[in-house]
């Protein structure tokens, strides 16, 4: 297998000097390793950031990964973060945002990375950083990438290179996990998993697929997958949908009526109404839905799920004079103390001069960060109809597969996630179990055989880390480590 020296990043000191590799070992690499791939990478290493207070105590880099001019000069961002705990050995992830379109800060400032915002009244001032302590970094490196293109910061010369789906976004960050191994071949050795909640739980599976089939063909380099995990992962099938009803049901959302009335006049398809008598009965359970939060069915309905600050938010003194241009009519603002607010700083802190230069990003790319893009903005093409069968070729062939579901919510209802495992029809290794923490049930799991396993996490919303941090990081924790949950 050819390996080549790794690039070494590029290290913003104090003093603003920079240190290169020295030539002759480039000189080495290019005589004598012929990288499969072409390196279009530069990389950050950030020692500070705005708001944090010091240097951060763990090793973190950013950078861009170019994808070739067949993809319109597209450049996908990521962040990396080291493991805390053993980086030569511990596992290492690539943890792929929802939306789609929303960015990998994300997972790495709100769900499962080593910081998170200060909650608090915003006042005018840069938002506050602190650590967070159920991030998955003490166990795991993670790479944080934003896809597909347009989401956060990764950008596209050529306004054609936005114009992806599933199955070309999948394939880009196949390309983008190859380069990014090209230049940092110590991790290849390292176990490696695929992971994501939402929407991301339907393209997991299909980059997982793509990354087998590469060491299938003996294509460089040779990654050392060994399974993925998801959460609430919506998978595109009706099944998905079809789980909603029956689900509203059992939490009390629609009477004993209402629900017969489903049985009788749907059949139980309610995606597709055959009949006037059907229609109208989903419109009625339609109605009665949207008195409760989607995410989350015991927490106040809030507005829009990425809120962006109203525009004289913006206008303050002590940040930089010089704001990036933003977009008309931002949509209003959750009230405090909805769990929505907590997203409001990071438009800020993103949109800002400060934190822009520390993380490295390319002035002229990005006008305005949005964390997760509003449906249609993006031209991006639904076209994986469903990514069920991508679960089942990969759990078949034995890759570790860790499926886990807040059970609060009605966007996918893991009534649905688990009709969908369950019709592999897989022996069980061990049945349907409390499993815990602090002497207390935390949810419910089961494991079957050829190494897949579902759990529930009780009281947790749709993307489960957002209310019940602690019990996603110890499942997740557990698993990757292959201690029974």
């Amino acid at each position: 297998m050819k390996k080549i020296m790794p690039l070494e990043p590029r290290v913003v000191h104090a003093a603003g000097h920079r240190r290169h590799p020295s030539l002759l070992l480039r000189l080495v690499a290019c005589l004598l390793l012929a990288p499969p791939l072409p390196l279009t990478r530069s990389a950050t290493v950030v020692t500070r950031l705005p708001g944090f207070n010091g240097p951060l105590p763990f090793y973190m880099e950013t950078g861009y990964v170019g994808l070739g001019d067949a993809t319109g000069g597209a450049e996908l961002f990521y962040y990396f973060v080291e493991s805390e705990r053993s980086p030569s050995t511990d596992p290492l992830l690539l943890w792929h945002s929802g939306g789609p379109g929303c960015s990998a800060f994300s997972a790495l400032a709100f769900q499962i990375g080593p910081l998170k915002f200060v909650e608090r009244r915003y006042d005018g001032t840069l938002p506050q950083l602190v650590r967070n302590p159920y991030s998955l970094t003490q166990v795991a490196s993670i790479i944080f990438v934003d896809s597909p293109v347009g989401t956060g910061f990764s950008y596209a010369r050529d306004p054609k290179g936005y114009n992806v789906g599933d199955i070309s976004a999948s394939l880009q960050v196949l390309t983008f996990l190859r380069k990014w191994f090209d230049d940092h071949p110590r991790y290849l050795s390292n176990p490696f998993y695929l992971g994501g909640d939402s929407y991301a739980g339907k393209m997991t599976p299909l980059i997982a697929q793509h990354v087998s089939e590469g060491i299938e063909e003996m294509q460089y380099p040779l990654i050392n997958l060994k399974g993925y995990l998801v959460g609430n992962p919506l998978t595109g099938d009706k099944i998905d949908d079809n789980s909603r009803i029956p689900y509203c049901h059992s939490f009390g959302i629609i009477s004993d009526q209402i629900y017969e009335a489903a049985l009788i006049n749907c059949r139980g398809d309610y995606v597709n109404s055959t009949n006037k008598l059907c229609a109208g009965v989903v419109q009625t359970i339609n109605d009665l839905m949207s008195e409760v939060d989607n995410e989350g069915i015991l927490d106040p309905v809030c507005p829009s799920a990425s809120p962006k600050p109203r525009r004289d938010a913006l206008r303050r003194k002590s940040l930089a004079e010089e704001h990036y241009e933003l977009s008309d009519g931002p949509p209003e603002e959750p009230p405090f103390g909805c769990i929505k607010y907590r997203y409001n700083p990071s438009y800020i802190w993103a949109n800002d001069n400060a934190t822009r230069a520390a993380l490295g990003i390319k002035e002229g790319t990005v006008k305005e960060w949005i964390r997760c893009k509003p449906k249609g903005e993006l031209p991006y093409t639904f076209d994986l109809p469903s990514s069920v069968g991508y679960h089942f070729k990969l759990t078949t062939r034995g890759y570790r597969a860790l499926v886990y579901s807040g059970d609060h919510d009605l966007t996918v209802p893991f009534s649905g996630t688990h009709a969908w495992i369950r019709s592999f029809n897989f022996s069980i290794a061990e049945d349907w179990r409390a499993w815990h923490l602090d002497g207390q049930a935390a949810g419910f799991t089961i494991t079957y055989a050829n190494n897949l396993t579902f759990a529930t996490i009780k009281g947790g919303r749709h993307i489960v880390s957002d209310n019940r941090p602690k019990e996603c990081f110890v499942a997740a924790k557990r698993w990757l480590t292959n201690e029974p949950l």
